[in-house]
């Protein structure tokens, strides 16, 4: 053992599968780790999940036989809290229960050193709380590693007002040297991370309980639409949806904000044992208890769309409008083999969108995708035209125009004249009803929602949005359309935000709020959501890439529409639109950007 090395000897309190995972990360990086659990099964459970990840580790040639048996060797376990009277660090992750963890504070007291450093792994409760409880509340903080921890970068390490800045910087360097991100936060619930995830699982919970959308559905649209790794569901599952509770609750308690009050669904399933894939069951149901394989149930949606009205041929389509989103929609129906007509105000912005589209596909070329007599196929299904009179004979409108309520209106007003009937006509609005698009038509049952994703020949998502009007044989034509251009269809009801924005928004402001309350920078969120998350891209990133101006927009819409003073905008965000700071493409966001 060096004793020059910091903190030689680590005690893990509570072997579950986070304290195991902390283990193993500090005995492979050359730590003495003393593993203590009442539970003797789970001390067993540790040693064996500890084999077998550094048996992994050997196949992959991530480790080598004596370095894999060094490790093992490394690792003791124990019942008795006595046993961590040498550790020079003990990391306490026992259950989210603040008598328990008093408990085990206080056992710590009366066994370890005085310098000894004393971590809580808690993401719920109140570490100030925890340390003022202590006989030596200097010497406490927080350190919150992420599931599962030997793959997880980010650690959150959590001061309190009673905290030796020693004592962080010490854990701190000691994160940095396990080859960690080690973000500083405050003491509220939820830290950085989970603050900000657990709001957002909250209201998938919630969408999901008000039968808004299938489980299957939400989880695919935020993968597809926002690149997670994870659907919210599925990621609850894996928590564990007690556990979930247990930290919405105390962040409900903190804040008194309705955004984070749990979901009822996740008490009812709490209630009766369905905890996720712990137990087998929760949102989905699993092969057995722990498996991460989903297996059929009574919920499972029946392949194909089973029982849905015969589609309406779709032989040729129109896009009106001439900007980004309408050029790659259109793109994206010449590639799938429709012939399109693709509307503008006049030939020459037409004509400038189809060029657009050849560059596009010039750039599949370039890149593989593509064979060169593929793209010229697309662009000779594509004829641009200066009026929507070319829509005429379309059996499939698509509406790609400014996302401004009044003139979606007056587009659809004028698509009833000019579309033969029996066409359907779709709105790609991301965030105003299309209910109002529909009552301008006079037939208001050919009108649906057809939400592709920024940039539409990438992205695979489409939301298929019916309002109350829509007919069976409509939504049918849509859904087979959408599998023919090789995307996703999810389908949800017409309200505010659908299913992607109606996640995803609140999220990002709730990341605003953070900054504009000083708990944290821009920096340490963005690393925290993409290192703790598995997101992407931070928050900021992405409010910085859609444009400030159009998130307050689609903020303010879902404020109106659902009245949780939650979802109001944030003043920060406010003002930087208020100050012409629109994000990349002004230069200025919360970042600052070179001009090009």
């Amino acid at each position: 053992m060096d004793r020059n090395v910091p903190f030689p000897v680590v005690a893990v309190v509570g072997l579950g599968t986070m304290g195991t995972g902390i283990a193993e990360v500090l005995a492979r990086a050359g730590r003495e780790v003393i593993g203590i659990d009442v539970s003797e099964a789970a001390a067993a459970q540790a040693v064996a999940a500890l084999e077998r990840s550094t048996a992994r580790a050997v196949e992959r040639e991530r480790l080598t036989g004596a370095e894999r048996r060094d490790v093992l060797a490394r690792f003791r376990t124990f019942s008795d809290i006595q046993a961590a009277a040498d550790a020079d660090l003990v990391v306490e992750v026992v259950p989210e229960s603040e008598e328990l963890k008093r408990d085990v504070f206080a056992s710590l007291d009366r066994v370890l050193r005085p310098d000894a450093i004393v971590a809580t792994g808690t993401n719920a409760l109140s570490v100030t709380r925890l340390a003022a409880d202590s006989a030596h509340p200097e010497r406490v903080l927080g350190l919150h590693f992420f599931n599962p921890a030997p793959a997880m970068k980010l650690v959150e390490v959590v001061s309190s007002v009673l905290t030796d800045p020693q004592a962080v910087q010490a854990v701190t360097a000691l994160a940095r040297e396990l080859g960690k991100e080690p973000v500083a936060v405050g003491d509220r619930p939820g830290f950085v991370a989970d603050g900000l995830l657990f709001g957002y699982l909250n209201q998938a919970a919630a969408m999901y309980e008000s039968k808004y959308a299938t489980r299957e559905d939400i989880d695919a649209a935020m993968k597809l639409g926002c690149g997670l790794p994870m659907g919210p569901l599925a990621l609850l599952d894996l928590i564990g949806v007690d556990t979930a509770r247990t930290v919405l609750e105390a962040m409900y308690k903190a804040s008194r904000d309705r955004l984070h009050a749990p979901a009822p669904i996740l008490g009812h399933l709490s209630a009766a044992g369905l905890t996720g894939r712990k137990a087998g069951r929760g949102f989905y149901t699993y092969e057995t208890p722990g498996s991460a394989t989903v297996v059929a149930d009574a919920e499972t949606p029946a392949a194909g769309g089973a029982g849905q009205a015969p589609a309406r041929e779709v032989r040729s389509v129109g896009i009106a409008g001439s900007g980004t989103m309408a050029s790659g929609i259109a793109e994206v129906f010449a590639k799938g083999g429709y012939d399109v007509v693709l509307a503008a105000r006049s030939l020459e912005k037409a004509e400038s969108a189809k060029a657009r589209i050849a560059k596009s596909l010039q750039r599949s070329v370039d890149k593989g995708r593509m064979s060169a007599e593929a793209r010229e196929t697309a662009l000779e299904r594509i004829a641009p035209v200066g009026s929507l009179d070319g829509l005429a004979e379309a059996d499939l409108a698509v509406e790609a125009v400014a996302e401004d309520l009044e003139v979606k209106q007056q587009l659809f007003a004028t698509l009833d004249k000019i579309c033969k009937p029996g066409a359907v006509l779709a709105t790609t609005t991301s965030s105003l009803p299309v209910i109002a698009c529909a009552r301008a038509t006079s037939r208001p049952q050919d009108v649906i929602g057809m939400h592709f994703f920024n940039p539409a020949p990438a992205m695979k998502l489409v939301e298929v949005v019916r309002t109350v009007l829509t007919a069976d044989d409509v939504h049918a034509t849509v859904r087979e359309v959408t599998g023919r251009l090789r995307k996703h269809p999810v389908d949800c009801g017409d309200r505010a935000g659908f299913i992607v924005n109606a996640l995803l928004f609140p999220y990002l402001n709730n990341a605003v709020k953070m900054v504009q309350e000083h708990y944290a920078t821009p920096d340490a969120i963005d690393t925290a959501m993409k290192l703790g998350g598995g997101y992407p891209m931070g928050p900021f990133e992405l409010l910085d890439v859609v444009g400030l101006d159009v998130s307050l927009a689609i903020e303010r819409v879902l404020h109106r529409e659902f009245r949780d003073p939650g979802l109001a905008p944030a003043p920060l965000l406010e003002h930087l639109v208020a100050a012409g700071c629109l994000g990349r493409k002004t230069g200025r966001g919360f970042r600052e950007y070179a001009r090009r």
